[in-house]
Formats: structure tokens, sequence, C-alpha cells
């Protein structure tokens, strides 16, 4: 861990008002832009590629109680 060094050519400065304020970023955009953007961030949260299989091996079964 001594050679690990921050890449700070990606961090940016901005006040927590600036960073809050999401709507202007997304206001001048197309509804396909939109979703666009929200399928990347869906996509890096589950660790995802759109093209990846749907595993539907993954099932829940439960009783119910009476």
């Amino acid at each position: 861990m001594d050679n690990f060094r921050m890449d700070r050519s990606v961090v940016s400065k901005s006040t927590f008002e600036e960073a809050d304020d999401h709507v202007t970023l997304y206001k001048d955009k197309t509804p396909l832009e939109r979703l666009n953007h929200a399928c990347f961030i869906i996509n890096s949260i589950f660790n995802v590629t759109p093209n990846t299989k749907v595993d539907r091996k993954v099932t829940f079964a439960r009783k119910h109680v009476k």
C-alpha cells in the first residue's frame, strides 16, 4: 500500500449545493439520455453489463401462514 496514489485528475471540488443540484445536470437531456444514464448507474451498482443474461435459477418460495 505504500505505492498507492489517488488519481487526482478525476476529482473535482464543489460545494454541497453544487453537488446536490443534480436536476440541472439532467434537465437539458432527452428522456432517452436520462434512461441511458439510469441504466448505466444500475449496471454499475450490480456489477453487470447490458449483455449479461438474467439468472433465472434464483427463486424464492415461502409458505403463507394461515
